[in-house]
């Protein structure tokens, strides 16, 4: 019997996603720690969080239908709650009754909102979700069908279509789609001169230096606990290791990690740097995120004292005059964007961007390229990173870079030698991962230097 605090977790964490813009990832294990729930509880809470803000926007959809109002009518506390009850009834293997009375109890206090919570559930319970979901969809068209299948903003489908199409993969879409909804297992990184990556056994990843974590909270590991291995993404890795790699590293070289939060990325460079003899500044915009990179880098210094990272807060777009022009012989511009490539750990994250927050996003990441292009030493390397495949986020970004002296380098031989055999598609110099294919976060990776290099 699963315990009432499970559900009381994930409809909480729901509703601070919504109605404060809080990150599931960040806040469910601290939320599944403080209830105290068993591991069999903490994995149903955890499938009903992340599975409820993945598959959102079909359960607004049934909400609304069974509800006769639009959602923005419903107050947040209620709305959680039938999203919650929805995600039950459609796609876990609950039973009905269960769903419901469980669900609904989470709203005791307020007899009628419980009330009006009842009646909504028990009328999504009395018909077939497939049979549900044909009548919502009959109308649409295509694109929008699509969508509302695959729990995607119709926007963000179109977006994924564009730059597959630009691969002339447009007949990928389909499992891009799916492999967004398809929780990925968590991916590590053994940090080089901390640890081995074939020291647990672990299966490999698109990463050399990335393992697959055994089934269960990584953080139970003690190589996680000391800083030498990390939880992160195969791609992440690949994007910094495209840096620190590209060509051997010089004594003394000056790295900077333009926009380094949380930390995971400036963690795998300043283990780089050390081994080679290089010094990394990492800088962040948010003193709150800056304190999360400190923690990051933290078991590198205690491993090279007085050899770590240097960590600064401030705007990215400050670098590049005074003492910090021509300063630098690799940047990291891991810019901020959409996130569009990290949907499957992030199942929230579609839908907090909507179109109209691309155009200034793609303003900003432009600026931080001029900065990392004022900072760069001649034939120095800076590598364009984003979590985010859509086209106005990296190739009309990076088109710009010939207009600040920048050429590309070829960013995939780059990748193909530190991952042997792995699927690119075609994108010119850059390379774009999928997670369909690489088993990564889409990220986007493009190394450039000076002009005449």
């Amino acid at each position: 019997m699963i315990n009432p605090s499970a559900r009381q977790v994930a409809r909480d964490v729901v509703l601070d996603v919504d109605r404060d813009d809080a990150y599931a990832n960040l806040l469910l294990p601290q939320r599944i720690r403080e209830a105290g729930l068993s591991t069999a509880d903490a994995g149903f809470a955890t499938e009903l969080a992340y599975g409820t803000l993945r598959w959102q926007g079909q359960h607004d959809a049934l909400i609304a239908d069974a509800a006769g109002r639009p959602i923005d009518q419903i107050d947040p506390e209620t709305l959680a709650t039938l999203r919650i009850g929805s995600h039950q009834l459609s796609r876990m293997r609950v039973p009905s009754h269960a769903a419901v009375h469980e669900t609904v109890a989470l709203l005791q206090h307020h007899r009628g909102r419980a009330g009006f919570a009842n009646a909504v559930l028990r009328r999504l319970s009395e018909v077939q979700f497939d049979e549900r979901l044909a009548t919502l969809t009959a109308e649409l068209s295509d694109d929008e069908r699509l969508a509302l299948e695959t729990g995607h903003p119709t926007w963000v489908l179109r977006a994924l279509r564009r730059t597959l199409d630009r691969e002339g993969a447009a007949d990928e879409l389909g499992a891009l789609l799916a492999a967004d909804n398809d929780p990925p297992a968590v991916q590590l990184v053994a940090l080089p001169g901390l640890a081995d990556p074939d020291a647990l056994g672990l299966p490999g990843t698109a990463s050399p230096l990335g393992r697959v974590a055994p089934a269960g909270d990584p953080a139970r590991l003690p190589q996680i606990a000391d800083g030498s291995w990390r939880v992160q993404d195969a791609g992440s890795q690949l994007a910094a290791l495209a840096l620190t790699r590209a060509r051997p590293v010089a004594e003394g070289e000056r790295w900077l990690d333009l926009c380094a939060g949380p930390g995971g990325k400036a963690a795998l460079m300043a283990a780089e740097a050390v081994a080679a003899g290089a010094q990394l500044e990492a800088n962040e915009l948010l003193p709150h995120r800056a304190k999360l990179v400190r923690q990051a880098v933290r078991a590198i210094e205690t491993a090279a004292p007085g050899r770590g990272p240097g960590v600064v807060t401030g705007d990215g777009r400050r670098y590049g005059t005074g003492e910090t022009a021509q300063a630098f012989d690799r940047i990291l511009l891991d810019a901020p964007c959409t996130g569009l490539g990290a949907l499957r750990r992030r199942p929230e994250a579609r839908w907090r961007k909507q179109p109209g927050d691309v155009p200034a996003l793609a303003t900003l990441q432009t600026e931080l390229l001029e900065a990392s292009a004022r900072a760069l030493k001649p034939g120095g390397i800076i590598a364009y990173v984003t979590c985010s495949p859509h086209l106005a986020e990296t190739r009309a970004v990076v088109d710009r870079a010939a207009a600040l002296g920048l050429v590309p380098l070829d960013t995939r031989e780059v990748v193909r030698e530190l991952s042997p055999g792995i699927a690119l598609g075609e994108t010119g110099d850059a390379v774009q991962l999928w997670p369909h294919r690489n088993g990564t976060d889409a990220m986007f990776i493009q190394l450039l230097t000076t002009a005449g290099r």
